[in-house]
């Protein structure tokens, strides 16, 4: 019997490659004064952990790094707490399995 050792969701985030495209994120926060529960969740929910809360209790994004799961887009999209497109083509991330 073997056992093998487990494995974390950042580990195998590791192998993808993204290709960012500067001034054009294909998701936006859109601003608010207080984070909705909604929004709040997507700190937690994100697989690639992409959301963040910010000194000022500001729900931010950085998109270097998302898996277009499209998790956001269930959680925050419904409540209109984000705006979410497709990358143009070309960019985004390219899955690698190793």
């Amino acid at each position: 019997m073997t056992i093998e050792a487990a494995v974390r969701v950042e580990d195998k985030l590791f192998f993808n490659r993204y290709l960012v495209d500067a001034g054009r994120a294909h998701i936006k926060v859109r601003p608010h004064t207080q984070p909705s529960p909604a929004l709040l969740s997507l700190l937690k929910a994100c697989p690639a952990r992409c959301y963040a809360l910010s000194d000022s209790g500001q729900v931010e994004i950085s998109v270097d790094g998302c898996v277009e799961c499209g998790t956001c887009r269930v959680i925050g999209e419904p409540g209109g707490d984000i705006e979410w497109s497709y990358p143009r083509g070309g960019y985004g991330v390219l899955f690698k399995f190793g």
